[in-house]
């Protein structure tokens, strides 16, 4: 019990490392919250910040999902099977919850896609790599990158019943699925009106 209870706490303190609310305060002087669709993620920052500091919030993200799950394999001595996924996906899903509910920002972060893909690049390098084709894929096919996140949910809870890492993990996949789902709902509406940001602007935007 007390290893879930460092994995757990270790992986909220990493998530709520909130780049793109830290990075804008420090270097644009705004709080990114206040800027388009009111999220504090990569997303948002690429729509309302530019490019450039869009690709720096990602990275971080990334990263800290990835140490989060590193450190954990290092020290408890675990790995990417039926024994340690438990505690690896205990503490991949605490690092997406900091960063959705950071403590010092009234609990409003971001909704946490990139640290889930850094998590999987920490926890299997090619389950990692084949998660960021699959979100691209299905965010260009589709035009939206909230697509690409529900491509992502899936192919979670897919990857973790076919390697058979226990129900543990299968319940808190589907838990995250479910989480990141619920915090999407706006952007389902907003395709629906048409207002949804689409991938084509975006890159056509970087372009011109």
């Amino acid at each position: 019990m007390r290893d879930y209870i460092i994995v757990i706490i270790m992986g909220y303190l990493l998530g709520n490392i909130q780049a793109a609310y830290l990075l804008g305060k420090k270097i644009k002087k705004v709080d990114i919250r206040t800027l388009g669709h009111g999220n504090a993620g990569a997303s948002n920052a690429v729509e309302s910040l530019g490019k450039k500091f869009g690709f720096a919030v990602l990275i971080i993200d990334m990263l800290k999902g990835i140490i989060s799950i590193l450190l954990v394999k290092s020290i408890f001595n675990v790995g990417f099977d039926s024994e340690g996924a438990l505690l690896l996906y205990l503490n991949g899903y605490s690092v997406i919850l900091g960063h959705i509910f950071p403590f010092y920002m009234n609990f409003k972060g971001g909704k946490g896609t990139a640290s889930m893909v850094g998590i999987l690049l920490g926890l299997n390098l090619w389950i990692g790599l084949l998660s960021m084709l699959i979100v691209t894929i299905a965010a260009i096919v589709s035009d939206y990158i909230v697509i690409g996140t529900l491509a992502l949910t899936l192919y979670i809870i897919g990857m973790t019943v076919y390697f058979d890492l226990g129900i543990g993990p299968v319940l808190i996949s589907v838990f995250g699925a479910l989480l990141s789902l619920k915090l999407h709902l706006p952007n389902y509406k907003r395709i629906s009106l048409g207002t949804e940001g689409r991938v084509s602007r975006v890159l056509k935007k970087g372009k011109s």
